[in-house]
Formats: C-alpha cells, structure tokens, sequence
C-alpha cells in the first residue's frame, strides 16, 4: 500500500443471507481526504461504513487502515473503533447522563484518560461547535441539530484518525440542518480524513475532495466534485442528479 494511502478498500463483498448488498467495492483514501459517497438509497452506502467500523461483518475482500488490515479475524475493534469515529444518523446519547457526562464517558471508561485533560478537551470541543452553555443539559432539553453536534463533539473526544459519518443529517428539520453541516466543514478545513454518505447534493459538492458514486453495492465511478456535478462519466450517475436537477 502506497505511503500516502491512509485507508485502502479492496474487493469488499457484504451479503445479508443471499442478497449481496456491497458487490466488489474498491476505494483508497489519503489522509486528509474528504470522500463524500453519493447514491440511491439501498445502494449499500451506509454498509459500506458500518463495515469500516467493524459493525457488519464482510464475506470477502481487505480493508487496510494504517497500514494494517481490518478484515483480520484477530483485529481488536475496540482498540481500532477509537481511530475510527462514527456518527450515524441516530445520536444515541444516553438521555439520563448531561452533554459533559456523554462525552466524558468514552475516553475515561475505554480510554482511561485523566478526567481534567478530557474535560478540558470537551470544553473547547463544544466551545467550538457554539454548544459550550449546554454542557449541563440533558439530550431531552436540546433540538436535534445540537443533539447532531454533541454526537460529533463525543466521538471528535476519542481523538480519530478518521470520521466517519452517516446521513447525520437525515433526520434533522430543515433549519438545523446547516448548523450540523458547518461543523463538518470546518473539521475539513482542520484537515480531518473523513468519508461522509450524504443526500446534501449542495454540502457534498462544497466539502468534498472527491466524490464515489455507489449504485447497486458497486462503485460507479470516482471524480473530483466539480467535474462529478457537471460532467459525470456514467448513465446512472446522470439519472441520480436529474432527480436532485443537477
């Protein structure tokens, strides 16, 4: 794997009993990359990341990470799943312990890292997504954008090398939907490696470094954003963004 290869997807096969959902997916990844993964829904976008993270199970193919493969039946997930932050579209923060108490969990209890350099870190975590003053609160006091936020700000606690995210804003109104994106934004100007499964055909094109377009458990093709939103290489590719009148 070439030095600059942060994450290598080869060949990777998922089935679900005989329904084959990832078909031979092949991706690399730098470090520092922002991959967005575009497609139909049903595609396998959001398996494809819950086999990074070692959520799913894959019936063939490697995943390398660092340089180490994560398809091994000896790989020690608990150890890599502090690498590799995710947030899904569900915030699952624990709705009887406060936003500070979520996000103090993970890095004390699995990391075993000094409460006063977490708290620390989980001040200007939230600090820096504008959520500071709710650091007390309970999940059910909070909108969905912040719950979305303080999901981001627990796993960014983990110190990741690489975030994965899904369709964290699926479902968020409309309205909160901007305030969970910019946090995004602003993590990949901070030069943070994340692979990011979307329907914010606008969002994808302004933080993607390039676009993977996944149809029927395979990908389609691989372009910068530019050249993906107004020249894209195939048929199918054409046909998703005329629904979103790209």
């Amino acid at each position: 794997m070439a030095n600059d290869i942060f994450m290598e997807i080869k060949d990777l096969k998922k089935q679900y009993g005989a329904k084959t959902v990832l078909n031979g997916i092949n991706l690399t990844v730098k470090k520092g990359d922002v991959a967005v993964i575009l497609g139909p829904s049903g595609c396998g976008k959001s398996t494809l990341l819950r086999c990074l993270n070692g959520l799913e199970p894959v019936q063939g193919g490697d995943v390398f990470f660092a340089g180490q493969n994560l398809t091994d039946k000896n790989t020690n997930w608990q150890e890599i799943r502090q690498k590799i932050g995710m947030v899904f579209q569900s915030y699952d923060l624990f709705p009887h312990m406060t936003v500070i108490e979520n996000i103090l969990l993970g890095p004390m209890k699995v990391q075993r890292r000094d409460k006063a350099e977490v708290l620390k870190q989980a001040k200007e975590l939230l600090d820096r997504v504008s959520l500071l003053d709710r650091k007390n609160s309970y999940p059910r006091e909070l909108s969905g954008g912040q719950k979305q936020r303080i999901a981001i700000v627990r796993a960014l606690c983990m110190n990741p090398e690489i975030m994965l995210f899904d369709e964290v804003t699926a479902s968020l109104d409309p309205e909160m939907v901007r305030e969970v994106l910019d946090v995004i934004l602003n993590l990949a100007k901070q030069g943070m490696t994340m692979l990011i499964v979307t329907h914010e055909m606008n969002f994808a094109e302004s933080v993607a470094d390039k676009i993977v377009f996944i149809d029927k458990g395979q990908v389609c093709e691989t372009s910068e954003p530019k050249e993906f939103f107004l020249n894209p290489k195939t048929d199918r590719a054409k046909q998703f963004l005329n629904i979103f009148q790209y």
